[in-house]
């Protein structure tokens, strides 16, 4: 997500930051071509037109002009109002009414609604430790209820019974009896949609509202619709009252206008944001961390958080011994790239990381393929235990048979071992390190297991 945004407003900074002192000519001419970039970005004119007059006003200051690094204050007025205009402080998502605690999922046909609902009970089963039904209250799309209630065994949170031509407000109803006599702390109710905006649908989601008095309603908005999501978000907030959005298919969306847009043109903030397809890529939106990513400073924290949940601490632990006894081998390294798997891959850690735009593209131009991890723990999979702990007995017939066992070549199982060499000797230097050769809290150190190419050396 933001990813034109990003390269475009990184060459814009690196030009200010590469001048000794401002003029208010150069802050002008910046400001104006951000004011492009935001354009192009799908945000809305009047957001971005309010955006650069405070912009403005606060960059041509004697102040910022005459500061030591003129070009670095402007990147941070820019930084903190773009925290302003995504809604300034993160409100917490945490469903905090009185048990059994209704929300209502309204959105489009399309939006990614049901898939949505069963993410945000994950969520909040997982994440907040709450005690969660669903209930599809989609009687006209084929099968919706059924889509629910497979998702929701994905997910491992219970969904209502299926009861044959009972109405939308009568399931809602039993949703809710269900919830109080079962001792269930929240009751995700997930309507139907329409492929637009229409009465009969807005009627219906009202009658719900006055049955079950929802201590949420969410609106589920597709970002890869840019504009025309912010124009839906504002209809459902005319007619139902919204205390948030949940924003869609972000990862799929380069551009980032709708997120820019919506806080400022509904007033309602976005409080969960999807980014991906899996029922647990879902998180929370925190509007500096999101700033952040947009101007090339990373997420460091939002990845610290991201290894917690994926790496067990008790496996941590050991790895983190055995590095500093300078022992590694290759169950290790496979054990680094399952984890960078689970976090994301490699685009998913370093979307995360502070200045890597640059590294990105070249990532993009090296043709790096993400499946390359799995193949290359298949490569180790397909090694003896004894050839895992020893890999200096990797000879020639044996790399033939772990390339016949793994689908891969002997070519790859080659830079394989290469690159396990360069690990091993990143790790015996971390060794002398001691812990601070860590990088990061709860991760699994330097080298995270990157596929052959990615150290563009």
């Amino acid at each position: 997500m933001f990813e034109s945004l990003t390269g475009r407003l990184g060459e814009v900074f690196d030009r200010l930051k590469r001048r000794g002192a401002l003029s208010e000519g150069d802050v002008t001419a910046a400001l104006r071509e951000i004011r492009v970039a935001l354009l192009e970005a799908d945000v809305g004119l009047e957001v971005v037109k309010g955006f650069i007059d405070d912009v403005s006003e606060r960059a041509t200051g004697q102040e910022v002009l005459k500061s030591v690094t003129p070009g670095q204050m402007v990147v941070k007025i820019v930084h903190d109002r773009l925290v302003e205009l995504l809604g300034g402080e993160a409100a917490e998502f945490e469903i905090k009414a009185a048990a059994p605690a209704p929300v209502l999922m309204v959105g489009l046909q399309g939006s990614g609604k049901t898939t949505t609902t069963a993410k945000v009970g994950k969520f909040l089963a997982e994440k907040r430790r709450q005690k969660v039904l669903m209930a599809s209250l989609d009687v006209r799309r084929p099968a919706a209820q059924e889509q629910l209630r497979v998702l929701g065994d994905q997910a491992l949170v219970p969904t209502l019974d299926i009861v044959p031509f009972e109405a939308p407000v009568a399931i809602a109803q039993r949703a809710m009896a269900t919830g109080r006599r079962e001792g269930y702390d929240v009751v995700l109710l997930d309507t139907a949609g329409r492929l637009s905006i229409d009465d009969e649908m807005m009627d219906e989601a009202a009658k719900i509202v006055g049955a079950v008095t929802p201590a949420e309603t969410l609106l589920v908005a597709d970002a890869m619709t840019g504009q025309d999501a912010v124009n839906v978000a504002r209809a459902f907030n005319a007619r139902l009252d919204l205390t948030g959005i949940v924003l869609t298919r972000a990862d799929g969306d380069a551009r980032g206008g709708a997120a820019l847009s919506m806080r400022a043109e509904t007033g309602r903030p976005i409080k969960l944001i999807g980014v991906g397809e899996g029922l647990d890529e879902l998180e929370a939106f925190v509007p500096e961390r999101i700033a952040n990513r947009i101007l090339d400073m990373g997420d460091v924290l939002g990845l610290v958080e991201k290894a917690r949940e994926q790496i067990a601490e008790d496996d941590a632990e050991k790895l983190a011994k055995k590095l500093q006894a300078g022992r590694f081998d290759l169950e290790d390294m496979a054990e680094q790239l399952r984890q960078l798997t689970k976090m994301g891959g490699l685009g998913g850690v370093m979307g995360l990381l502070p200045g890597v735009a640059k590294v990105k593209k070249q990532l993009a131009t090296h043709n790096l393929d993400e499946r390359l991890l799995l193949h290359q723990v298949a490569m180790i999979d397909s090694m003896t235990p004894k050839e895992r702990q020893n890999p200096q007995l990797i000879k020639a017939s044996r790399k033939r048979r772990i390339a016949a066992g793994s689908g891969t070549t002997v070519q790859e199982i080659n830079k394989l071992l290469k690159q396990f060499q360069q690990m091993q000797s990143v790790m015996k230097r971390m060794k002398k390190m001691g812990k601070k050769g860590m990088a990061l809290p709860g991760m699994p150190g330097p080298g995270m297991g990157l596929p052959p190419g990615a150290g563009f050396g």
